[in-house]
């Protein structure tokens, strides 16, 4: 890992305008305006708790105007149909309109849906279009008989969260449901059944069995219960079910892995969030995430920081659901919002973390009682509060029978002896992953430690191909810190991603168990003047966070790459000289990947990453 220290759908019709001239509306594809820009809408004493309608004036023309209604579904149900009103004053009058049947009665102008557009899914919307004569605006709206800006009925509450699901009666294709009622003031009309957010079903009862799914399939559910005011509470606590049958922890032959890792330092300065996976696109394109780190101390593993782990509480703004944390939940942080983020995800598998490169000191006194070490891991990883979350451990050993921060002794068969016996206790259906060093020189760390021996009880290895090269040199030469093949010139033999996957493959490790590692930043010199590689340098670039180090969405415009070399990009800018990955290289090192049967990639780590997530794009679009 890195060395980075911790806190660290359209219709269109041309319709005739009173001008003379004509226009194209696009009835179901327009963007509603931000609410601020649009005009006073609704009424206090009005009522809607799944829907909203806004208007926004789309020109105007002096004596007239052309107006719009965007109908959004804000529930969780589908829309059957719609309606909104709302009052004009008595010199503003509708002249003509599209996609909804408008009428009037004195002041009051009603709208409602055509035939082909009164449904609308949970998050869409709907827009209807008007010209008017006069320029007074809307006052009054109801949708649906309900305040437009979706507030509650007066006097109804929306009722309560119901009681998180049991599952049981599980097999290859089908689960039963279990849940304990909702509570509201004026009752609870039916229950919306959600796998992975998406609603399945809908019905009275407090029981329900979901068929056709897929066996060896993990899914998530969730249960929302609905007033007779047609009001959504709050969701259950989602229930984690995985399916009987189906294979074990290890990637079928043609699925490939992209893991990232997500640290929980980074929520304090870097500000990255659980969250940021979605909006970045990145929680779509991956599959696994490693959350890094828990501690190894004392022959167990442990805690790495509760605060950022189970205690913090989320706000709205930060959450994966846009809900903020209660004070009495009795789960917080980050394992909350990743248990969120698998509702709404439910491909991806979550690992737990140990050790890393500050907290690998603690291997070699546990792999001294293997079997105790195991029982600890799994009882942490597996505590009730949190066992959903988890789909298996990943142990960041740095490194066994080799020096790292500290120097281990342990011998070549203790990486063997931690893997089998965390196989052994954490059985088939939970993975079993290691992230291990890629030193392929000679006599270097992969020869140290019996790693093919061990592969027989991991699912797969994180191979960290990346930092072969860095400003610990302070004077040079430059390097690319994570080349994928040799060069002239290269400071050290064996220190590449090909001589590493070459040498794991001699010692009998199945390809299809190899991650190939992608750093989402770049290591740098100073005081550099030559731009090709192999440039002497006067010490560590300035990083963010640390000398040396810096994320590729800071590079990427800072220092632009303007060179490639050994299959990784490099940049002279100014006396800096930097060596990073970018979707170009990230892409021909996929293509390498596959060609070489590798199970996939992995990143070191998320928030690295630029805002639209294009390293994750780059390396899932390489695998497929």
């Amino acid at each position: 890992m890195s060395t980075e220290t911790p806190p660290r759908r359209a219709r269109f019709r041309w319709i005739p305008l009173r001008s003379g001239r004509s226009r194209v509306i696009a009835g179901l594809t327009a963007l509603a305006v931000p609410f601020a820009a649009m005009v006073g809408l609704a009424t206090p004493a009005a009522a809607a708790a799944s829907a909203t309608a806004t208007y926004t004036k789309k020109s105007d023309w002096g004596s007239g105007f052309e107006g719009q209604w965007t109908v959004k579904n804000t529930g969780t149900t589908a829309l059957s149909s719609w309606t909104v009103e709302w009052d004009f004053p008595a010199s503003t009058k509708v002249t003509s309109a599209w996609d909804a049947t408008v009428t009037s009665s004195g002041n009051r102008w009603t709208a409602k849906n055509l035939g082909w557009n009164g449904s609308i899914a949970p998050g869409a919307s709907v827009s209807f279009g008007f010209n008017g004569s006069g320029s007074g605006s809307p006052s009054g709206c109801k949708l649906n008989g309900a305040a437009c800006d979706g507030s509650t009925v007066p006097g109804d509450n929306p009722p309560s969260a119901p009681g998180k699901p049991t599952a049981s009666d599980i097999t290859n294709t089908s689960v039963k449901l279990s849940w304990s009622a909702a509570t509201d003031d004026k009752g609870v009309k039916n229950y919306d059944v959600l796998r992975g957010g998406t609603k399945v079903a809908t019905v009275t009862g407090t029981t329900y069995t979901n068929t056709g799914l897929t066996a060896g399939t993990d899914y998530s559910y969730t249960v929302v219960a609905r007033d007779t005011a047609d009001q959504t509470g709050p969701a259950s606590a989602a229930t984690a079910v995985r399916t009987t049958g189906g294979g074990g922890g290890e990637p079928p032959v043609g699925d490939r892995v992209n893991l990232g890792y997500f640290t929980n330092w980074g929520t304090y300065g870097r500000n990255y969030h659980v969250k940021n996976l979605v909006t970045s696109g990145s929680a779509a394109k991956i599959t696994h995430i490693n959350y890094a780190f828990g501690n190894v101390q004392n022959g167990k593993c442990t805690i790495g920081d509760s605060y950022a782990d189970y205690e913090r509480a989320y706000t709205a703004d930060q959450a994966v659901d846009g809900k903020a944390d209660t004070w009495d939940q009795p789960l917080r942080g980050n394992f909350n919002q990743l248990r969120k983020l698998k509702a709404q995800y439910p491909h991806i598998k979550i690992l737990w973390s140990f050790g890393g490169w500050t907290w690998s000191g603690g291997f070699g006194q546990a792999v001294q009682n293997p079997a105790a070490f195991a029982q600890s891991c799994y009882d942490l990883v597996e505590d009730p509060r949190w066992a959903d979350v988890f789909d298996g451990i990943d142990l960041d050993w740095e490194y066994p029978n080799a020096c790292g921060l500290t120097c281990d002794t342990s011998g070549p068969a203790a990486i063997k002896t931690m893997a089998d016996a965390m196989r052994a206790k954490f059985g088939s259906k939970n993975l079993v992953t290691a992230a291990i060093t890629a030193d392929g020189s000679s006599g270097g760390k992969i020869d140290a430690a019996d790693y093919g021996g061990a592969a027989q009880s991991f699912d797969w290895y994180n191979v960290m191909t990346y930092d072969f090269f860095g400003a610990w040199a302070a004077q040079g030469p430059t390097a690319p810190h994570s080349p994928l093949t040799s060069y002239t010139g290269i400071p050290q033999q064996g220190f590449t991603s090909a001589d590493a996957i070459a040498k794991l493959k001699a010692k009998g490790v199945p390809a299809k168990k190899l991650l190939l590692g992608i750093g989402f930043y770049g290591r740098g010199w100073t005081g550099v003047t030559q731009s090709a590689p192999g440039g002497t340098a006067t010490g560590a670039a300035p990083g963010t966070y640390e000398a040396g180090i810096e994320d590729y969405k800071v590079l990427k415009n800072t220092c632009p790459a303007n060179g490639t070399i050994a299959g990784t990009a490099y940049a002279h800018c100014g006396t800096n000289w930097w060596s990073y990955d970018t979707p170009a290289t990230i892409g021909s090192k996929m293509t390498w990947a596959k060609n070489q049967g590798l199970g996939g990639a992995f990143s070191w780590e998320f928030s690295g990453d630029t805002t639209n997530g294009e390293l994750v794009t780059a390396i899932a679009s390489g695998l497929k």
